[in-house]
């Protein structure tokens, strides 16, 4: 009996280091698009001959999801450790899933679209 209870606390050992690193992955996911911000918000209008305000809003809006890749990681981690606190499981919510990529797919297609046209 007692090995079967080893077998859970590694169970849930290996859980909470696996949320830790997701949560990790998601801090390195707001820093990637803060980065992104940067190049397309100024470093870009810095170096060519183009109006400054559309990639400044581009660089403002990459700021943004950064900010929402950070919090929405917090909450998860908390969320996460909270059920497992419990004895239970909260998956990603496919709303929130939905919500990050259309933001990052629509900055995705404005950039692309910034890309052709100047």
């Amino acid at each position: 009996m007692s090995e079967q209870r080893a077998d859970v606390v590694d169970a849930t050992r290996r859980t909470r280091l696996a949320n830790e690193r997701t949560f990790l992955a998601w801090l390195r996911t707001g820093l990637t698009a803060i980065a992104v911000a940067i190049g397309a918000g100024k470093i870009v209008p810095g170096v060519t001959n183009v109006a400054h305000w559309p990639f400044e809003l581009l660089g403002a809006a990459f700021a943004a999801l950064a900010v929402a890749f950070v919090v929405y990681g917090v909450q998860r981690f908390l969320r996460v450790e909270e059920a497992l606190a419990a004895g239970e499981f909260t998956p990603l919510r496919p709303k929130d899933a939905l919500f990050l990529a259309a933001f990052a797919g629509v900055l995705g297609l404005v950039t692309l679209g910034f890309i052709f046209i100047h």
